[in-house]
């Protein structure tokens, strides 16, 4: 009986899993700008998601490391891609990204992303794929730049 139930368990969690990597294998979102973004145009780039929001201060914490990577990397080996929820209309965010200076691409966050990407269960959490387009960490919680440049270090020529 517990064989059979732990065979059960490992399987609906082997499931799980295997939902979760479909889930994430090559979302394709459109940013504020009206540009689409798909994992799959990036490959060869490591790739950040980050959900955040306006009123959560981890998220305005990690913004100036975040806008500094992709300043610097954009165009070499790193693609930032910032999505909003819980947001009250398009003017507060477009006042916070102007305040911020985020120069990465803003996507309203709603079910069609979580759909694609996954869900958050706490603000930020950051979505890390590898240069092959894989979904290699979720990451709950503010990052930081040197979380981030230790990450994808082992791959830098």
């Amino acid at each position: 009986m517990q064989k059979t139930l732990l065979g059960l368990l490992l399987l609906i969690l082997s499931q799980f899993s295997l939902a979760e990597t479909k889930v994430s294998a090559n979302f394709l979102i459109t940013d504020t700008a009206d540009v689409k973004h798909q994992l799959s145009q990036y490959k060869g780039k490591w790739v950040l998601v980050n959900y955040w929001a306006t009123w959560c201060p981890p998220c305005l914490e990690e913004v100036p490391d975040l806008v500094n990577l992709y300043d610097q990397r954009k165009g070499k080996d790193l693609m930032v891609i910032g999505v909003v929820f819980d947001y009250k209309d398009m003017k507060e965010v477009k006042e916070y990204v102007d305040d911020m200076l985020v120069s990465y691409p803003i996507v309203l966050g709603g079910d069609t992303v979580t759909a694609q990407i996954g869900s958050a269960e706490v603000l930020p959490t950051t979505f890390i794929y590898n240069p092959k387009g894989e979904l290699v960490k979720i990451k709950r919680g503010l990052i930081t730049r040197q979380y981030i440049e230790k990450m994808i270090a082992p791959i830098k020529n």
